[in-house]
């Protein structure tokens, strides 16, 4: 197997749930020889479903990295959720990959989710690939699909193949490159001419794909204005150049169930998906001076460069961590500088990873996707680097968490082993919370979503065997202020010896969308610069729960104004309850609101329906944008809907639609409640504190 970096592919595999993207990996992984016998997801076998609850649901949960050899190139292949309730595996895959697939039904069409993990890729600028899946599927249309890839995604998509049939009569394709029409007996490929009755679609198809590379090649404009013939080399090099520039978007066809299309599906990976090299450097920062930054280039003799990506608890050989090298090389038992945590760490062993399975290596370059055995202080978004050249990698974007659940132990003495595993959870993934409450003794987890706790509880069960039981989930309500007020505290103690003594000033003002800040401008030295930190950690402290509702305070700029100190009796306590009880007075009078998750949702309906949803949506305090045709007799809608609202809506979306429409949602922004639903929120809030 060869290292050479411009013969590596970093690809994700990301699309809709249900699109089969799980179902092409497996495939990818038999056809490449990783294993030598299909798994399925509905029967649970799907290698890279390796949790035990992804199987049981058929869904992926967690981006399993998986190394595959073809065409004498090596394929690190990062497969990623497609329920929204895992967006941050899709974010933090995309953080990582040098190129994606973007995986279709060819009767869904563009889906919900696929809009999301397309703006995502956006964001990166991934190049990708289209494979439009499930052709042999009834309702199956190629030419739709690739239509709404223009108009919703604007994919600017570029067909380069024709399929031959569609539905039970799904035979192959026409490779419009090669002009040759490839068909499938069981997993192997036979390639022949193009039948005669659809030479001249197939002509006319070939005639549109180089129509466009036309717009961004000028040879190929000059050939194609002349009527030459174009060769295959010349025509492969266009698609790559422009797939890789993002100026378009290359479809394939195929039914990866029936073992049709994967491998022309590998080819395309290979011949059109960049390299590291072609992608060039990356933008590090200093992390001494934000605005110098460094490139760093895909060589193995450049200094090492890397970002941790995700981490998995592996029962076997403890916490993995996954890595993408961006430049130099990593060697088992080198010492590497975690620039985020300011510590050195130690390199056990690396793996390259098949799933379950694990090659242990000695070494590995730039370019590589890899796990790291022995990590101690390293957790996702963290860049690790050579230690006399520290850098800064941008890291992982995490979405705030929008909904809690109550955890109980069943058996007290496991509280130990709750902790552990609550603690193995947050490491493995960042959109993950949870935290004890004091007053009432119960924890607290926060996530993403209803099903995004469901398996974390699950886990916490099978995997971790803590006996609890769970309290329904509940809305993560946030508080913040409207009007700017200053207070004026003085906080004084005298209980013989030794007294306390702090005083402060601090105005608050609102800052919307911009969380905690804290400015001291203060002068003369009237409060010493060693109990700056202490009077930040009180406000902190004091904003964890609000002194109306008990909801975490955001949003919030704290300006020291001025203050005075006591040279005995002054200490970092002192200061502490000092400015957290300065924030509990000026908060009451600052005219605070509770604010409200609310979601981005969508939902696809059958035209029949559209009154009975936008009825419903109405009565949930939903707001409509946009409602769309989606494709022939359905519709879509976009809307913004209060996630307190959206409890229990999939049933009720199921029985107002006969079953026929689905939705998708995610977080949008907090955003401020109307005063009736305040009202009621913090009366609930104050009764069960009672």
């Amino acid at each position: 197997m060869t290292n050479h970096i411009s013969k590596l592919r970093n690809i994700g595999i990301a699309a809709h749930i249900d699109a089969g993207k799980t179902t092409v990996s497996e495939r990818i992984l038999f056809f490449t020889g990783v294993k030598r016998k299909v798994g399925e997801t509905h029967d649970g076998q799907a290698t890279m479903d390796f949790m035990k609850q992804e199987q049981e649901r058929g869904i992926t949960i967690a981006s399993a990295a998986i190394t595959a050899n073809w065409n004498d190139h090596q394929i690190n292949l990062i497969d990623t959720p497609g329920h929204v309730d895992f967006t941050i595996e899709v974010e933090r895959s995309l953080r990582v990959i040098d190129g994606m697939v973007a995986v279709f039904c060819a009767v869904g069409g563009v889906e919900p989710q696929s809009e999301t993990v397309w703006n995502q890729a956006d964001k990166y600028r991934v190049p990708r690939i289209a494979f439009v899946n499930k052709m042999d599927r009834t309702g199956a249309n190629f030419s739709d699909v690739v239509a709404q890839m223009n108009k919703y995604l604007g994919a600017n998509a570029m067909p380069i193949h024709l399929p031959i049939g569609a539905e039970n009569d799904f035979l192959g394709m026409v490779d419009l490159v090669t002009m040759k029409a490839i068909t499938f007996v069981e997993k192997e490929r036979i390639v022949s001419d193009i039948p005669a009755e659809i030479l001249p679609q197939a002509q006319e198809a070939r005639r549109a794909m180089i129509e466009k590379l036309a717009d961004y090649d000028d040879d190929i404009a000059t050939l194609y204005l002349d009527d030459a013939e174009i060769e295959e080399p010349m025509l492969k090099k266009a698609i790559r150049e422009a797939t890789i520039k993002l100026l378009v978007t290359p479809v394939l066809c195929g039914a990866a169930y029936k073992n049709k299309g994967i491998q022309l599906l590998l080819d395309a990976i290979v011949d059109y998906l960049p390299s590291p090299n072609d992608l060039g450097a990356v933008i590090a920062h200093d992390p001494d001076d934000e605005e110098r930054t460094i490139k760093l280039h895909p060589s193995a003799n450049e200094p090492v460069a890397a970002l941790a990506f995700k981490l998995i608890n592996d029962p076997y050989v403890g916490q993995q961590t996954f890595i993408r090298i961006f430049s130099g090389k990593i060697t088992s038992g080198m010492t590497i500088y975690n620039t985020n945590k300011g510590k050195t760490e130690r390199i056990g062993r690396i793996f390259r990873i098949k799933a379950k399975e694990r090659e242990e290596i000695s070494e590995a370059a730039a370019g590589e996707i890899v796990a790291l055995v022995g990590m101690k202080f390293t957790r996702t978004g963290d860049t690790l680097c050579d230690e006399n050249q520290a850098v800064l990698l941008e890291s992982i974007t995490v979405p705030p968490a929008v909904i809690e659940m109550k955890l109980e132990l069943e058996d007290k003495k496991s509280r130990n082993k709750l902790g552990e595993a609550l603690a193995k959870l947050t490491n493995e993934d960042p959109s993950f919370h949870s935290h004890f409450d004091e007053e009432t003794e119960e924890t607290i987890i926060a996530g993403m979503g209803e099903l995004h706790l469901e398996i974390l509880v699950e886990r916490i069960r099978d995997e971790f065997k803590v006996p609890i039981s769970v309290g329904a989930p509940s809305v993560s309500f946030r508080e913040t202020i409207t009007t700017e007020k200053e207070c004026n505290y003085r906080h004084v103690k005298q209980t013989g010896g030794k007294g306390q003594f702090a005083h402060t000033v601090i105005r608050f003002e609102p800052n919307p969308g911009k969380g905690f800040e804290f400015v001291d401008i203060t002068k003369g030295g009237v409060i010493p610069k060693e109990f700056m930190p202490s009077i930040q950690k009180g406000l902190i402290k004091a904003m964890e729960k609000s002194p109306i509702a008990g909801y975490p305070v955001v949003d919030v700029k704290c300006v020291l104004v001025d203050g005075s100190f006591h040279p005995v009796d002054s200490s970092d306590m002192a200061f502490q309850t000092c400015a957290a009880m300065c924030f509990k007075q000026a908060f009451r009078q600052a005219n605070p609101i509770v604010m409200e998750p609310v979601m981005k949702v969508e939902v696809n309906t059958p035209d029949d329906f559209i009154g009975n949803v936008t009825r419903d949506l109405n009565k949930r305090r939903g707001r409509i944008e946009n409602m769309r045709r989606f494709r022939k007799g359905s519709q879509k809608l976009d809307g913004f809907i209060p996630l307190m609202e959206m409890f229990g809506y999939a049933t009720a979306l199921r029985n107002i639609t006969s079953g026929r429409a689905n939705y998708s949602m995610e977080f949008y922004q907090y955003m401020q409640m109307p005063a009736d639903k305040q009202a009621e929120v913090i009366k609930k809030r104050q009764e069960e504190a009672k």
